[in-house]
């Protein structure tokens, strides 16, 4: 099957030379339509602040929950697994993506291009999966209560997160037998090759973007549905009315999942087109689409930490926390020191008696 011209070939005997858009020892840039001098630093400065907002936000997220007693919870592990599959492109993919935009060109070799290209792999289906996780364990939370308290033990939880992420390999061994993994000169990323199997293009699509979100979609109907009929029915039992804390989590992860739908719907669009006739399709597709398809997914990184912040309450007074005490560390120091002599013995019950409720999903 004959690929786009725009897409890198398979390496031959020649080395890091035969491909398209790689830099070799006295390589020169490939030849290629020429781009308006404006793409490139447009191009950076969108990865330039999708990297810097990714880390500073996904870390925030981790520290509020490992460090927050309140946030520390079942439901919330899910959302640091999300964190850290958002946290790992900003650590090493894109850095090496604002390299080769700098040298217009791929320098760094075929093990950090496929190896980059797995991590970018990993992290996208880590985050399908871990939105996919959030949104059943909401499901159950809300619709299920009673069977969520069993099957959502505290020591559940970390197992299931294993299973997100083993799933998540799995779901990446086949580029390695398909050949996938390749640099693609027009967004200067080593990624997913759509050209190399139609059917497994068509596959990809399939189980990594359309099944998790039609999964996600029955999951956040039926929450509407339970909280249309609550307030429908207001002097009904109150086990069947969620509380208007669990409504705002809700939304809150509504909106998480509705942005990297969002985000990815384009790119995934594409790669449909594609997988049907590749041939016919691929050559056709406009290059500036292509491309802010792929920048408009990449940017979906960055933006969860954001929405925490602006959705829930207990994340933005811990972000404000943590941030004032990175600012401050000496009023930190000084208030936390406060705060541990004005404790006294009746404060010590506290955890006993917030044991005994349920968590609030506000927390989530």
């Amino acid at each position: 099957m004959p690929e786009n011209g725009s897409f890198a070939n398979c390496c031959e005997a020649g080395g890091l030379a035969e491909h398209p858009g790689w830099l070799g020892a006295g390589d020169a840039p490939p030849s290629r339509t020429p781009r308006p001098p404006w793409v490139a630093p447009a191009l950076s400065a969108v990865l330039i602040v999708t990297t810097a907002v990714d880390i500073v936000g996904n870390l925030l997220v981790i520290l509020s929950v490992l460090g927050n007693r309140k946030l520390r919870n079942a439901g919330n592990l899910f959302l640091v697994s999300l964190a850290l599959a958002d946290l790992v492109v900003a650590l090493y993919p894109y850095p090496l993506v604002l390299v080769a935009i700098f040298q217009d060109g791929w320098a760094q070799g075929e093990v950090h291009c496929k190896a980059s290209a797995f991590v970018m792999g990993l992290s996208v289906i880590g985050s399908v999966f871990n939105i996919t996780a959030i949104a059943i364990n909401r499901y159950c939370y809300i619709c299920h209560s009673l069977a969520y308290h069993r099957l959502c033990r505290r020591w559940h939880t970390p197992l299931y997160i294993c299973l997100v992420w083993l799933l998540t390999l799995a779901a990446l061994v086949p580029n390695f037998f398909v050949g996938s993994l390749e640099y693609d000169p027009r967004i200067y990323s080593c990624t997913f090759v759509q050209t190399a199997s139609a059917r497994y293009t068509g596959a990809v699509v399939a189980v990594h973007f359309l099944l998790p979100m039609a999964v996600v979609c029955f999951c956040y109907l039926r929450i509407w549905v339970l909280v249309l009929r609550a307030r429908r029915k207001v002097k009904s039992d109150n086990k069947l009315c969620p509380r208007s804390s669990n409504v705002r989590s809700f939304l809150s992860m509504f909106v998480v999942f509705v942005i990297f739908a969002v985000c990815w719907a384009p790119l995934n669009c594409i790669g449909l087109a594609v997988a049907v006739n590749p041939e016919a399709v691929a050559p056709q597709v406009p290059e500036g689409l292509f491309v802010a398809s792929y920048y408009l997914a990449y940017f979906n990184s960055c933006l969860n930490a954001i929405i925490y912040g602006l959705l829930n309450q207990n994340f933005r007074r811990e972000f404000q926390k943590i941030i004032s005490a990175l600012w401050n560390p000496r009023r930190c120091m000084q208030d936390s020191s406060k705060g541990s002599q004005a404790e006294g013995p009746e404060s010590q019950a506290l955890p006993e008696v917030s044991a005994q409720r349920p968590v609030g999903a506000d927390t989530l």
